[in-house]
């Protein structure tokens, strides 16, 4: 099948703790960036690097879904009960291997760069996604001289500088 015919999907994981304006922006920008035919965002159980969630998993997805009512490209999903892992890898590998045809795109915002080499399997998500790291600020300067950054091939990430939405869950938390 010609490259061209190929279904192009955003993935965007976490746990969207809450979600935010910040993601909706970069899926946005993934979508006419790089010309995707949607983005998913994957809401997930517990980031493994992080010590607990604070909002509920069902209240989460509830929230990404009202965030996302006027989005028709980007689309809510949990694969919680599908797949027996917390871990990226695990999700690309079954994803791919449920869309033969579609090429997929893992984004990130430059804040989870710098600890992509603490991720399980890290080296090998490039063999099912391309990575897309989106610039943050107070993070991009250190993301782009992160174990990742220099290790990873060149051809198995990009780096996308655009307007920044200065935001994080944390940051709502705290509010």
């Amino acid at each position: 099948m010609a490259k061209e015919n190929l279904n192009k999907i955003g993935i965007l994981g976490g746990s969207f703790d809450p979600p935010h304006i910040g993601h909706v922006h970069i899926s946005k920008l993934a979508l006419k960036k790089l010309k995707l035919n949607e983005v998913l965002w994957v809401v997930t159980k517990q980031n493994p690097l992080k010590k607990k969630v604070y909002l509920s998993e069902g209240l989460r997805l509830k929230l990404s879904k009202n965030i996302l009512k006027n989005q028709k490209k980007i689309l809510v999903k949990s694969f919680n009960d599908k797949i027996n892992s917390k871990n990226t890898f695990d999700l690309l590998k079954k994803l791919k291997k449920k869309n033969k045809n579609s090429k997929f795109y893992f984004l990130m915002g430059a804040d989870n760069m710098i600890n992509l080499h603490k991720w399980k399997k890290w080296k090998k998500i490039p063999s099912l996604a391309k990575i897309v790291v989106f610039s943050r600020t107070n993070y991009s300067t250190r993301a782009l001289k992160s174990v990742a950054s220099k290790q990873l091939d060149k051809k198995d990430w990009l780096y996308i500088a655009g307007d920044k939405v200065n935001i994080s869950s944390t940051l709502i938390r705290n509010f």
